[in-house]
């Protein structure tokens, strides 16, 4: 009979440590502000509750039930003198809710400190993707963020860039990806300018609860695809945009409420 070699296995592909926020397209606009242009593709991967950890059950004597049984028995005097007596397992209290550490403060719409504490706060139930507290980001990352265009850096640097932070989490209810990353600018006018500015190449849609924000719609093909929404604004010296990915067809409420709730937060530090 003729053999046959083994196949090698593929290599695994390691994933990235971070999503960032979808890639978007530069350009200077006539009136000296920055366009924005969104260029990646739909998202067309639905958004899954990740797989729960197995249980482990445990069996009468507390060994975890798997086919393990215990191999010593009582003795005949004992099984006739006395009856097994259950005994109550103290419940194991919830873990802590993890405390953040940085700081920041804001007076007259110019913030100080680490720029991760103005980053909107996961609600209850949420589930963060990476650091808790956030990760501030690299100017290669805020590079990779802009589609890795020559010149960006500088072009952020026109309007006073200072420095970037993004939070990526889930909601409790397992519907919907949030990710909101902050910019912060030399001035309150610096940032308006560049979320005046800043624009994609979606349906636009409205914005409520927050005066100087717009926003954008994809809508997927079909349902059991991912729809995206995407907002931005500013508050003072710092620049936001709110991505919010779901399956189906986003309800804008949702991205409404989040960029006031952000709003708020820029507004008064918590």
């Amino acid at each position: 009979m003729p053999t046959t070699e083994p196949v090698p296995a593929a290599e695994p592909v390691a994933a990235p440590a971070r999503r960032l926020p979808r890639a978007v397209g530069v350009a200077l606009a006539t009136a000296g502000l920055l366009a924005v242009t969104a260029t990646s593709a739909a998202v067309t991967v639905a958004v899954g509750k990740p797989e729960s950890r197995p249980a482990v059950v445990a069996g009468p004597t507390g060994t975890a039930a798997a086919g393990v049984s215990p191999t010593a028995s009582p003795s005949p005097s004992a099984s006739a003198t006395a009856s097994a007596v259950p005994t109550e397992v103290p419940a194991v209290p919830p873990a802590p809710k993890p405390t953040s550490t940085v700081k920041g403060s804001v007076n007259g719409g110019k913030h100080e400190g680490d720029l991760r504490y103005f980053l909107l706060p996961i609600p209850d139930g949420g589930e963060s993707y990476g650091p808790v507290d956030g990760a501030t980001l690299t100017d290669d990352e805020v590079s990779e963020m802009f589609g890795n265009q020559d010149g960006i850096m500088r072009i952020l640097g026109s309007y006073g860039y200072k420095d970037a932070a993004s939070r990526m989490y889930r909601t409790a209810d397992g519907k919907a990806e949030v990710t909101v990353t902050l910019l912060h600018f030399g001035s309150t006018r610096e940032a308006g300018d560049f979320a005046k500015g800043y624009t994609m190449k979606q349906d636009s849609i409205d914005i409520d609860g927050d005066p100087n924000a717009h926003g954008y719609v994809h809508k997927p093909k079909q349902q059991a695809y991912t729809g995206s929404m995407t907002g931005i604004s500013s508050q003072g010296d710092v620049q936001y945009t709110i991505d919010v990915e779901v399956k189906g067809t986003p309800d804008k409420a949702l991205l409404s409420e989040l960029m006031k709730r952000q709003r708020e937060w820029l507004s008064s530090g918590g």
